[in-house]
C-alpha cells in the first residue's frame, strides 16, 4: 500500500480531547474512500474461509446446548449470518498492508498522542441483511494480552451504517472505570470459561449510563479506547450489508501481558509477560 493516499486531514485537538474524555470519537471523512473500497474483494475472499466464525450459528448452538456446543457451531443459522474473524494480517498481505501501511496508524498515533504504534490484531465483521444477532456489551481490553493505557480499536465501515444495520454503540466514559471485566461470547450472555473479573452488565438497563452511536459512511473512522464498553445492534435491514474492518493498536508504554482464560495467539507463543511490543508479533505501523 506504499504510495497510497495519506489521510484526508489531520485529527483536530477537539477530536483528540473527545477520545480521551468520552472513550470514543468518530472521525468524519478522514480516510480516502478508495483505500477502504480496495478491501471489499479481500473481505469477500475471507467469507468462506475456515478461519471465519459464523457467530449466528454459534448463538444457535449456545442457545440449544450451552458453551460446550461452541466448537460445533458450523451449521447454517436461521438467525441470519454474522461472520467474524481475527488476525487476517498474519496470512493475507492485503490486510497487513491495510493495518500497517494505510493512513490509519498515523491517525491512531495522533489520537493516542504516541510516537509509535504497534498492530495488535485486525478483525473482519460482516452482518448480512436480516441478521437478528446483536453484539453484546463487552470491553476489548478483556480479550487483549496487553497491559498499558495507550490501546485502542479502530472501526472502518465499508458500507453506510446506521442503527437499522447494526451501528456500534458505545458507553460514554466507561474507559475511566478501572473495573476488570470478563470477556464474553459476544452473541450470548455467557462469559468465557476460566477468565477473571466482573460480568459486563447490559448498559441499556444501567441507570445513568449514556450510550451513543454514530451513523457512518465509507471514509469515516471510529476510534475507541480498549477499555470502552461497547456493543452493536442487529442488522434489521432487508437488503443492506454491514461490513467493517476493525484494527486494534497499542501505543507507547504498552507491554505484553497474558490474561487468564483468554485464548493465546500462535504468534505470541514465545512472548514473555512484561516484554515490550516488537516485530514480528507486533508490526510497527507506518507513521507519515
Amino acid at each position: 500500500m506504499t504510495g497510497d493516499p495519506a489521510a484526508l486531514r489531520a485529527v483536530t485537538d477537539d477530536e483528540i480531547e473527545t477520545f480521551w474524555r468520552d472513550g470514543v470519537v468518530c472521525l468524519r471523512q478522514i480516510l480516502p474512500v478508495e483505500v477502504v473500497a480496495a478491501m471489499a474483494d479481500p473481505i469477500e475472499e475471507l467469507l468462506d474461509d475456515s478461519s471465519m466464525a459464523d457467530l449466528s450459528a454459534m448463538a444457535d448452538a449456545l442457545e440449544q446446548a450451552g458453551a460446550n456446543a461452541l466448537v460445533d457451531a458450523k451449521a447454517p443459522s436461521t438467525r441470519g449470518r454474522f461472520v467474524a474473524g481475527t488476525d487476517h494480517w498474519v496470512e493475507h498481505d492485503a490486510f497487513r498492508r491495510f493495518a500497517v501501511e494505510s493512513p490509519i496508524p498515523s491517525i491512531v498515533a495522533q489520537v493516542l498522542r504516541s510516537r509509535s504504534v504497534w498492530l495488535y490484531e485486525d478483525s473482519v465483521l460482516v452482518k448480512e441483511p436480516g441478521t437478528r444477532e446483536r453484539t453484546g456489551f463487552h470491553q476489548d481490553m478483556a480479550y487483549f494480552h496487553l497491559d498499558g493505557e495507550n490501546v485502542c480499536t479502530t472501526w472502518v465501515p465499508l458500507d453506510t451504517v446506521d442503527a437499522s444495520t447494526g451501528a456500534v454503540r458505545f458507553v460514554v466514559g466507561s474507559h475511566l472505570d478501572d473495573t476488570q471485566w470478563r470477556p464474553n461470547m459476544f452473541v450470548a450472555d455467557m462469559q468465557i470459561p476460566g477468565t477473571e473479573g466482573a460480568d459486563v452488565p447490559d448498559f441499556d438497563q444501567v441507570s445513568g449510563a449514556t450510550v451513543i452511536s454514530f451513523d457512518t459512511v465509507p471514509g469515516d473512522l471510529t476510534i475507541h479506547h480498549a477499555r470502552t464498553i461497547h456493543g452493536a445492534g442487529a442488522n434489521t435491514s432487508a437488503d443492506r450489508r454491514r461490513r467493517a474492518i476493525s484494527v486494534r493498536y497499542a501505543g507507547d508504554g504498552v507491554v505484553f501481558r497474558r490474561r487468564a482464560g483468554v485464548p493465546d495467539k500462535p504468534h505470541h507463543a514465545e512472548l514473555v509477560d512484561g516484554e515490550a511490543l516488537t516485530p514480528p508479533a507486533f508490526p510497527v505501523g507506518r507513521i507519515a
